[in-house]
């Protein structure tokens, strides 16, 4: 599971935050008395690395950004060696870069390992560049299931229950290309 809030203990190192994964399996004694295998420490800096973040191990991870530390939350996940990933609102404290930068990472996951992801995403843009197959929800009752290219504004009126007035834009994480866009982008962000 991937934390909307990274779920992640501040004053511990990054490696220690990602070996706390694989806590479940271990004796009491040991976790108790923080010992872990070279295999283990092992295996969760070359996670860390898969992610490039691996030099970033022996930091605190309340020393880290915002987009490092839901890294840090997926290597964690990735520990514990899981056959689905359920991601809850993986992107929703994150800047556009950061958002990228995970989702980027989560469909490499999903695309290497052949692991199921299973995110809770607002933002249509993310669906829609990111995912095999989106389900809308409203009201606890699916309203939408079909591909991203069948995901059209008027859809996503239906699943934000909006009229007519609706703009898509304001779920956008996308990062702006042109100076114009920007402005637009940032008007937007504003009104």
């Amino acid at each position: 599971m991937i934390f909307q809030q990274f779920n992640l203990v501040p004053r511990m190192d990054v490696c220690s935050n990602v070996l706390h994964g694989i806590l479940n399996g271990r004796s009491l004694a040991a976790t108790l008395f923080n010992l872990w295998s070279e295999a283990e420490i092992t295996r969760a800096l070359e996670i860390l690395d898969r992610l490039g973040i691996a030099d970033q191990a022996p930091k605190r991870a309340e020393a880290l950004s915002g987009g490092q530390q839901q890294r840090v939350a997926i290597a964690r996940a990735l520990m514990q060696d899981p056959k689905v990933i359920l991601a809850d609102e993986p992107i929703a404290s994150l800047d556009p870069m950061n958002a990228q930068v995970v989702m980027d990472t989560l469909r490499r996951i999903h695309e290497e390992d052949g692991r199921m992801v299973i995110a809770n995403l607002h933002t249509l843009d993310t669906a829609r560049r990111y995912c095999d197959r989106v389900i809308g929800m409203r009201d606890g009752r699916i309203v939408f299931d079909g591909t991203p290219e069948q995901l059209s504004t008027g859809v996503a009126r239906d699943i934000y229950g909006a009229d007519d007035t609706f703009n898509e834009a304001a779920t956008s994480t996308s990062i702006p290309t042109d100076t114009t866009a920007d402005s637009a982008y940032a008007a937007r962000l504003l009104v």
